[in-house]
């Protein structure tokens, strides 16, 4: 009987049992086939039968970068050298074993650097040799359906549901799973989890928030700005590892906006702005039937000429991670969410990207430009140059996705620390900017006009029971885009941190700067300053506090 070759031509691999029946049967034939050393040749489209690596990393390979194109007389692994080198109908009648659910989970993870053809040239990261050796383990023996990895990942998702701690999770593996070809600690699950792209970058902090130990800074022992150290003193150790003061979570955007892209069912959903979309224009049901919006696509009509580019929002307050005990702490989770998903979806649990993980123990205030760094230097290389991303709903066809910030949303003090415009004074009103009508009232300041608002003939604008005025003004007026800018050209460059000798001197605004305290890190986003609504507050404190 003649060998079957037609599955090294399936593009979608994890999803295929033919695939996988033929690549456990070609492994079978191959394996007699090693030199002294164990190692045999590599018929996958980055090795091209060029480079020879060990039988155990075989099935990796070719399952991340596909089986190599021309190869039709398998000579190096078992196939005599004469006879018909053609692919035929007949071949394997079933599986080694059963294909195992985590190689769909894999390939969706890893589509992109398989599709050499499609993205310039196959992955030479070797990251998920790992993963396909703990795929190939089995959980126990006779057991070849569920996998130790598929095992894992459900034993990870159970100790993030009903909150084990770390110390647990260790016991638990020593004492019930002794048998069992598993990892041995938290940390190595936390290690394997990083390579299926469920991972974090770590980035220091100065003790003040002067600045990140991070890009070019990354080497340093010092603050860059106050010269503090970079290190917690540890009383009564000569050596040992370094502790650092302060630490920034950083979840990068762009591999989680590639993976909704990567099963067809969430690739279509991308699409719901632009397919799903109210045709009444009298209806507003989602943030693509607002003017600001409809008004960014006017300026940007390359960015809208490709339905797929990502539209993206920004939340961010604080929250005491220690629950309900007397602790003076905050810390302040940075939340996107995808608006190009549908409004019943958008904002569920589980589409919604945390970015960042400011510490505490103190709010960033001033200073959350400096934590906002990482993601904002990402954010513009989405816009600038994208990123390449398999698209499942166009037939794993590539695409370069590009993503933009539309706005942030926030409660009024959160709103201050992110735009740079002080909730407090007598123009802490960021709509009628200077225009803000307010009063010292016992103590505080009272902000009223609110009439103002109301059409120039209704009945309450001369009524004298508010304030015993009448009122006359009109709505305060509208500053454009190019009035902000001048205000803030105005705005002097502060030193960022709260060192008393440094960015924690109170300076006094001049009356030119009115409410700015800063430029805030936005603005250097190419788009951002043409934005319509920039900062928006949120529905929970508007109905609140109304």
């Amino acid at each position: 009987m003649t060998i079957d070759k037609s599955w090294t031509t399936i593009r979608r691999r994890g999803s295929s049992n033919e695939f996988w029946n033929g690549l456990q049967h070609f492994l079978q034939m191959a394996k007699p086939f090693v030199n002294d050393r164990g190692f045999i040749k590599f018929p996958c489209r980055r090795c091209l039968n060029n480079a020879s690596h060990q039988l155990e990393d075989l099935e990796s390979h070719i399952f991340r970068n596909g089986f190599m194109f021309g190869y039709n007389q398998w000579i190096h692994h078992g196939e005599p050298a004469t006879g018909n080198a053609g692919t035929t109908v007949a071949g394997p009648s079933g599986g080694i074993h059963e294909r195992d659910e985590m190689f769909d989970v894999l390939d969706d993870i890893i589509s992109e650097d398989a599709d050499e053809d499609a993205v310039g040239g196959p992955s030479s990261n070797d990251q998920y040799d790992g993963l396909f050796a703990a795929l190939r383990s089995e959980l126990y023996p006779g057991v070849s359906s569920f996998s130790s990895l598929n095992f894992l990942v459900k034993l990870m998702h159970l100790k993030v549901l009903n909150k084990w701690t770390n110390k647990s999770f260790d016991e638990l593996l020593k004492l019930a799973f002794l048998k069992i070809d598993l990892v041995e600690s938290h940390y190595e699950a936390k290690k394997l989890m990083t390579k299926m792209g469920l991972g974090y970058s770590s980035i220091h902090v100065c003790k003040n928030d002067c600045a990140l130990f991070w890009k070019e800074n990354s080497l340093k022992d010092t603050c860059p700005v106050c010269s503090e150290s970079r290190w917690k003193l540890q009383s009564g150790k000569q050596s040992g590892k370094n502790v650092p003061h302060k630490v920034l979570r950083y979840f990068p955007v762009g591999p989680r906006l590639k993976r909704l892209f990567a099963t067809s069912k969430t690739a279509k959903l991308m699409r719901w702005h632009s397919t799903g979309k109210s045709k009444d224009n009298d209806v507003m049901r989602h943030p693509v039937d607002g003017k600001s919006w409809q008004e960014f696509d006017k300026r940007h009509p390359q960015f809208a000429g490709d339905v797929r580019n990502v539209r993206l929002g920004l939340a961010a307050d604080r929250f005491n991670p220690f629950g309900n005990m007397s602790l003076s702490y905050s810390m302040w989770p940075v939340v996107l969410t995808t608006y190009n998903l549908p409004p019943w979806i958008c904002m569920k649990a589980e589409y919604l990207m945390l970015s960042l993980l400011i510490p505490g123990p103190q709010s960033p205030g001033k200073d959350m430009d400096v934590f906002l760094r990482p993601l904002i230097d990402e954010l513009k290389e989405l816009w600038v140059h994208g990123l390449d991303t398999r698209d499942a709903a166009s037939e794993n066809s590539v695409f370069r996705m590009r993503a933009a910030l539309l706005w942030t949303v926030n409660d009024f003090p959160a709103r201050s620390s992110l735009s740079g415009w002080s909730g407090q004074g007598y123009r802490a009103c960021p709509t009628c900017n200077e225009d803000t009508p307010s009063m010292r009232v016992i103590g505080k300041t009272a902000y009223f006009g609110h009439r103002r608002f109301l059409p120039t003939n209704h009945h309450w604008r001369s009524n004298l029971q508010f304030d015993g005025r009448t009122e006359r003004k009109r709505p305060p007026r509208k500053f454009s885009t190019t009035d902000i800018l001048e205000q803030l050209r105005r705005v002097k460059t502060g030193i960022p941190g709260k060192h008393p000798s440094y960015g924690g001197v109170k300076r006094k605004r001049g009356d030119d700067e009115l409410n700015w305290r800063k430029k805030n890190i936005f603005y250097e986003l190419p788009y951002w300053a043409t934005i319509e609504l920039k900062h928006n507050l949120d529905v929970m404190h508007t109905e609140k506090n109304v």
